[in-house]
């Protein structure tokens, strides 16, 4: 009698990816003590990535999910109902989610750009909308904006900052710079964001911070120093400042990939959609740097022969053999 042994194997890198977040997050398999248990929250945040890079509704998310072989790598019991996949978006709070895009980052970082962006808050048609305004039967939705933190290399999000109204860049950049845990980084940010009050934060919270000064008003002095200890270190302006572009490049890469416009109404859960949109990010940005790092692997199957019920294989039966180039 001939027996195979199939040996436990990743499916895809994404699986690949989701298992180590969940380990490295260290996450309860279960919130609660008791009651039900049918989903674990490496299941539920799984599916939750999931449905964000499907960019589909729920309902059609849950069908098209019950078509994939995401059951069976996920080792699900049952399917999801599109109410339950609603409540499981609403469990995890926005500091979890920061949390969990926090996890995704490269170890090393060194140079780091911040800027900000807006998003449509809410899918409508052009030619409609500005015809329904002008006969008063729409009122008018303002864009949602976002304030994103990267790192240069390996253009990850490292923080972001979420509001539904129109804030200034500084703003932003101040409450993301005050929750900053990284030490001896660099920063890049174009003239928007000069404010001595915003240097004076990036410092303090072990961050390098350069924006080059506003110009001055044509009636100025043209040798009138700008105001600021740390704005007037800025006038000369660093060799790698054009690396600050990439942020840019981010930005559209997420408009053009991910979310042209915010699918959600309240505001609170357009937060939270933007946030899983940069938890999926920053995966497919691990994915390909990890890409890059990784080797060709031979696998070879291991096969014996059973006689008399009894297994008599060699000693390295059941085993897996990888070689590296």
């Amino acid at each position: 009698m001939l027996q195979q042994n199939i040996l436990p194997e990743i499916n895809n890198r994404l699986e690949k990816e989701l298992i180590n977040l969940f380990h490295t997050l260290d996450l309860p398999l279960h919130f609660n003590k008791t009651g039900n248990k049918e989903f674990t929250n490496y299941q539920r945040v799984s599916i939750i990535i999931l449905f964000h890079r499907s960019k589909k509704s729920l309902r059609e998310f849950i069908v098209e999910f019950q078509e994939s072989k995401w059951i069976s790598w996920l080792g699900l019991s049952k399917v999801p109902k599109k109410s339950t996949l609603h409540d499981w978006i609403q469990i995890f709070s926005i500091k979890i989610i920061h949390k969990i895009s926090k996890v995704l980052l490269p170890k090393k970082i060194e140079l780091t750009s911040i800027d900000g962006t807006a998003f449509d808050s809410w899918q409508r048609s052009r030619h409609y909308e500005k015809r329904a305004l002008e006969m008063g039967k729409l009122s008018y939705m303002p864009p949602v904006k976002a304030g994103i933190f990267i790192d240069v290399k390996s253009q990850s999000i490292i923080d972001f900052e979420f509001v539904s109204n129109n804030k200034h860049d500084v703003k932003l950049a101040e409450k993301i710079f005050r929750r900053n845990t990284l030490k001896n980084i660099r920063s890049l940010g174009d003239r928007g964001f000069d404010s001595e009050n915003l240097h004076e934060i990036a410092r303090a919270n072990g961050i390098n911070f350069y924006a080059p000064p506003r110009k001055m008003h044509k009636w100025g002095s043209k040798n009138k120093r700008p105001g600021g200890f740390y704005r007037r270190k800025c006038i000369e302006i660093p060799e790698d400042y054009n690396m600050r572009n990439i942020n840019e490049t981010v930005n559209s890469v997420i408009k053009r990939t991910q979310m042209p416009f915010m699918r959600s109404k309240k505001d609170s859960r357009k937060e939270k959609e933007f946030g899983w949109q940069v938890v999926w990010y920053n995966l497919k940005r691990k994915i390909v740097f990890s890409l890059g790092n990784e080797g060709q692997t031979f696998f070879c199957l291991v096969y014996g022969f059973i006689v008399s019920g009894q297994s008599r294989l060699d000693g390295n039966s059941g085993k897996l053999f990888a070689k590296e180039p």
